[in-house]
């Protein structure tokens, strides 16, 4: 006997309508008004469509068609710029439901249209989104869709880079990729993919591989349910596209032993649900219990906790009031407690039977209503409305777990997951207890009296840094083409370090180095320059390529020599160290930057072999300028010329009368080939006298 096929029917987790279209969706049919309208189709799903303009919503294409003084709603792919003060003119009053993650992008591309960027938007230029964003930069901005319309046009453009909020993020990857190869220029790239089409694409792409065939359900002129359709052919062979139930064909299937089932942004559940329910009821279809699963998991409870419902007074009594429900067969007690008053009277309500109130469902088995509580959790409803619809919210965080962090946002839990606290891994979770949160919501999940958002902080955190870089990265590009070397600019010193100083010119950081701040060296920077002051500085060197910019501030300043003319004259007297010693003579340091030479035989008066037999590094003298050049840089010092003479007669004639032989004059030593280019630019003094040796006897007779 042949095993009866079992197939296993998976429900993609991810399915049914996203905050943004939901939030359209719900407003759209709860507005009651005559005079109201939709501009385009409220979603790309004709059955929803059909539903609301049963209600008396008029779906127009453009603003020309609506009157003066009307109502419309905006719907989530938003709107050019421009429509906004149309509509102002002529008093059409706005219900805008343009999803927050599309109002994001387009405030990016008015910002960075107003920067000066080429803007280049990623997605089918037809989509109503698109055709929005154009409208926030003049319709001024390149539309590809497809990695092949990326070319050499591009290449000396300064890129800011969006993309729809559905289109493929495969696609936008690869597109990006070829655009980096191409661009010579900074692109500043905006991933604007909604995370909630990200999370579909993914689990699409995980089931298709998972199941023998897929079941892809929505509108067929929903772009977002096409790329599903689209993603999973790409991993599995049998991908059937459904507008509705009515469009199954069983006999397609029923042989599949595991069937995936995923719905886009823009189908209502009760289309999937009503799939699902088909197949059920076909006994051709042998299913597992995870059909009954799905069924149920999609079916709605007549009541719900946190449901607002309609009811009508039936009676008043001392202790409170009976009403009537909708489809319900029986009346319901409210206590007075959870009533809307001060003090209850029973004849106040007397009078009121047969009236309908809005009540809040707090408790189930057995229901309970409250009156009291409804206004509040309307409040909170309406500022978690705006949250769904992208508004960013501040919670303080109350404790954390191993996945993330958790806190309240009225009678809602908020969980941060770990990822989404902020860019980058966090280990220490602890430390966020007590602190405030900035978030966004990813998810709001209503399930009876559980009622949750799953936020990120991570995201808000995210696209201020990107805004910070596309900010920086155009004052970058607007510094290197307004500098070039030689330029003089003033930059505040910012921060020292043992090898210069950063200085900010113009916002931007240069580095001065430290062997370009004295001419005479430093040997800390703040010898020279003083942290938060502004100097002027000249421009060096430009590394374009990796963003570096060296700038000198002893350029700006005259050398010691510079100064020289007229502060030092022959003849006069200086006072200085000996600083290096050479076979013929010794330099001394008059100032930081100018030294000056005494030649071996201006040392004393007495013939010596060598300088250092006198004199010794670091030894301080005084000595006369005999001749000085400012313009080559030279100076000759003479020590002798200020040392008394001792008459060389006297002293020949001693030697004389002891006798002792004249010795002959021994030949001067050449200086060394390692000093002749020293020596050859300076020149030998001939002035004879006493010797050292002299001077001290002298001294001492003196005494």
């Amino acid at each position: 006997m042949q095993k009866e096929k079992i197939m296993q029917i998976i429900l993609a987790k991810h399915s049914g309508f996203c905050m943004g279209v939901k939030h359209a969706v719900n407003t759209a049919m709860s507005l009651e008004s005559d005079n109201a309208f939709v501009l385009g189709e409220i979603i790309h799903n004709p059955d929803v469509v059909r539903a609301i303009e049963n209600k008396g919503l008029k779906t127009v294409n453009s603003l020309k068609e609506l009157p003066d003084g009307c109502t419309v709603i905006f719907r989530s792919h938003g709107v050019p710029e421009s429509y906004y003060g149309e509509c102002a003119a002529r008093n059409i009053k706005i219900i805008d439901c343009t999803c927050g993650f599309v109002r994001r992008t387009q405030k990016i591309v008015k910002e960075q249209y107003s920067l000066k960027k080429d803007i280049l938007i990623i997605g089918e230029r037809n989509h109503p989104e698109v055709i929005g964003l154009l409208g926030w930069c003049e319709n001024n901005a390149t539309v590809i869709s497809v990695s092949e319309d990326v070319n050499e046009d591009l290449a000396q453009k300064n890129l800011c880079v969006v993309c729809q909020t559905t289109f493929s993020e495969q696609k936008f990857e690869k597109i990006i990729k070829n655009i980096r190869k191409v661009c010579e220029k900074t692109v500043a790239v905006f991933k604007t993919i909604c995370y909630t089409t990200i999370e579909r694409q993914e689990e699409v792409e995980k089931l298709s591989e998972q199941c023998e065939a897929m079941l892809v359900v929505g509108g067929l002129n929903s772009s977002n349910t096409n790329k599903l359709y689209e993603l999973a052919k790409l991993h599995c062979k049998n991908v059937f596209r459904l507008s509705n139930a009515e469009s199954l064909d069983i006999t397609k299937i029923k042989n599949f032993k595991s069937l995936g089932i995923v719905s886009g942004a823009s189908t209502p559940n009760e289309q999937t649900r009503e799939v699902l329910l088909k197949m059920a009821e076909n006994t051709e279809v042998k299913a597992t219990n995870l059909m009954d699963e799905a069924v149920a998991k999609m079916s709605e409870s007549k009541f719900k906790k946190g449901q607002t419902v309609q009811a009508t007074i039936s009676q008043a009594t001392n202790d409170g009031l009976e009403v009537l429900l909708p489809s319900a067969k029986k009346e319901v007690a409210l206590s007075k407690d959870e009533l809307d008053c001060e003090v209850y009277n029973v004849a106040d309500y007397l009078v009121k039977i047969g009236e309908t109130i809005d009540l809040l469902v707090v408790g189930l088995n057995p229901l309970r209503l409250s009156q009291k509580m409804i206004k509040t959790l309307q409040q909170e409803e309406a500022l978690t409305a705006e949250i769904e619809g992208g508004k960013e919210f501040t919670v303080e965080c109350t404790g954390s777990n191993k996945g993330g962090l958790t806190a309240q946002f009225g009678t809602y839990s908020v969980f941060v997951p770990a990822k989404e606290i902020r860019p980058g891994f966090v280990k220490d979770l602890a430390k966020y207890v007590g602190k405030n949160l900035r978030l966004r919501a990813l998810e709001i999940k209503r399930s009876g009296s559980r009622k949750e958002i799953i936020a990120s902080q991570r995201v808000i955190l995210q696209e201020e840094r990107d805004a910070r870089d596309a900010a920086r990265a155009v004052k970058e590009d607007e510094f290197f083409a307004s500098i070039a070397v030689g330029n003089i600019v003033e930059g505040k010193v910012e921060r020292v370090t043992n090898f210069g100083a950063f200085v900010s010119v113009n916002g931007f950081d240069c580095l001065a180095h430290i062997s370009d701040l004295s001419w005479t060296g430093a040997s800390s920077v703040t010898d020279v320059l003083e942290i938060g002051k502004t100097y002027e500085f000249i421009i060096l060197k430009i590394d374009r390529e990796n963003k570096k910019v060296s700038i000198g501030y002893k350029q700006l300043q005259p050398q010691p020599w510079e100064l020289a003319e007229g502060k030092y004259n022959v003849d006069d007297v200086v006072h200085g160290k000996v600083v290096r010693i050479v076979p013929f003579g010794a330099f001394i340091e008059v100032e930081k930057g100018i030294d000056g030479l005494v030649h071996v035989s201006q040392i004393t008066h007495e013939r010596i072999e060598t300088p250092a037999t006198v004199l010794n590094v670091g030894d301080e003298v005084d000595a006369k300028i005999i001749a000085i050049d400012t313009e080559a840089r030279k100076m000759n010092l003479s020590i002798k010329a200020l040392l008394p003479e001792v008459e060389r007669k006297k002293n020949n004639e001693t030697e004389g009368e002891e006798g002792a032989p004249k010795k002959g004059r021994s030949p001067r030593k050449s200086a060394s080939n390692e000093n002749s280019d020293e020596l050859s630019n300076w020149s030998e003094g001939s002035i004879g006298g006493t010797s050292i040796g002299d001077l001290l006897a002298n001294a001492k007779k003196n005494k």
